[in-house]
């Protein structure tokens, strides 16, 4: 056991031959056109069910899809065709029913049974502690028929729901190999942090990161923010260096970017040039030369370069959104280039948030080659781990 997870159980702590393992996963998916798209989650969540069942577990995969009432709330049974191309599985449209539990009760050692969409459940998504979700009729229903559940959800961890939260108060519970990695690397790179620490901070969601900013600071843990993309715009428009567009999303944060300046002015570096777009064309110029109301998508070369130098003498990186709009080729070399200096960097980096793990795959690196980083696959639940939020999924799995 190491140090990071001695607070938990975690798969090797079970002998799950024979035994019923309800197993929370996360394989909810991009949906265009009505169609489920493979995702990293789903062949993720694949390889723990996958161990499971080769230990002989009869596993139930509980999982959701969407947000009711939305485009993208559908059943289970697209995903148990993607999960198909990773093990076998029976997929039955029911969660609580007869069906269900009469399929649970005739599972043979291995096999692998995916239940239907759990927030078609309302008692599922309500407001309530671990305990009152532990008396639901959810938890009622399947937890007599299970031995042990394992959560390997971290991005659903922020969520006191029923799935998250109920079963472990009943059940022998624990961690799955990727909820593992999850805790980990953020063990390591919020509580262990090895200096000089970096981090890299872009995307579109100002107000996320700057409470991310505030918190760190606050913690005197930290060397260097590295801004981008829109939140790098923000420090230059409160420096006074290029013209913006101010509507009342961004007031709030351009007045805390201008307190952060006043008080740690030293630890925030933000871009020297950027690039703008030209007849249809990248063209990269000084920040001085901004124009009123002129769209930047990307950062320089001149700021890749000295960000670049920033991560390589680092030890610890930590990246939140990427730093241009890199949906667009000619727009991707910014974030790229941020990319290419931590895969370069002896730094134990974190990489999460937002398009962030997209980005890496979209702009042409493979994550394999990233020896000393970790990409977290979660959204909420990483931006709460790291301003030090509790996880009501991750402190119902502590040993009791």
């Amino acid at each position: 056991m190491s140090e990071e997870l001695e607070s938990f159980l975690t798969m090797d702590d079970f002998d799950v031959e024979g035994k019923t393992v309800l197993f929370r996963a996360d394989i909810n998916s991009v949906v265009i056109n009505g169609k489920v798209q493979m995702k990293e989650r789903i062949e993720e969540n694949a390889k723990t069910i996958r161990e499971l069942s080769d230990k002989g577990a009869k596993v139930v995969i509980l999982a959701h899809q969407g947000r009711a009432g939305g485009d993208d709330f559908l059943s289970l049974e697209q995903h148990a065709q993607l999960l198909r191309r990773f093990m076998e599985l029976r997929y039955i449209g029911d969660i609580i029913g007869p069906a269900a539990r009469a399929a649970i009760k005739n599972l043979d050692n291995g096999e692998v049974l995916l239940l239907d969409n759990v927030r078609m459940l309302a008692e599922e998504t309500l407001d309530k502690t671990p305990e009152e979700h532990s008396k639901s009729i959810f938890v009622r229903r399947l937890a007599p028929l299970a031995d042990i559940y394992i959560n390997d959800a971290f991005s659903v961890a922020h969520r006191s729901h029923a799935s998250v939260v109920g079963f472990p108060k009943v059940l022998d519970a624990g961690v799955g190999r990727l909820m593992e990695r999850e805790l980990r690397a953020l063990e390591r790179a919020v509580h262990r942090i090895e200096r000089p620490c970096v981090y890299v901070l872009g995307g579109v969601k100002p107000e996320e990161v700057f409470d991310i900013m505030e918190h760190i600071l606050e913690r005197k843990k930290i060397d260097s923010i590295l801004t981008t993309g829109v939140i790098g715009n923000i420090f230059l428009h409160a420096k006074g260096i290029i013209p913006m567009k101010v509507d009342k999303y961004l007031f709030e944060s351009v007045n805390r970017a201008r307190r952060i300046l006043e008080n740690e002015g030293d630890r925030i570096k933000y871009p020297e040039d950027v690039a703008i777009e030209v007849k249809g064309r990248r063209e990269e110029i000084s920040v001085e030369k901004v124009k009123p109301e002129q769209p930047i998508y990307d950062i320089g070369k001149k700021t890749s370069a000295k960000y670049s130098e920033i991560i390589r003498n680092a030890r610890t990186v930590i990246m939140k959104g990427p730093s241009g709009l890199y949906e667009k080729e000619a727009f991707a070399e910014g974030t790229r280039d941020i990319f290419k200096a931590i895969s370069n960097s002896d730094a134990f980096s974190l990489l999460g948030g937002g398009h962030t793990s997209a980005a890496i795959s979209d702009v042409g690196m493979d994550k394999r080659k990233m020896a000393n980083a970790h990409v977290s696959l979660a959204g909420g639940a990483f931006l709460r781990y790291l301003l030090g939020k509790r996880l009501p999924g991750i402190e119902v799995l502590k040993r009791r």
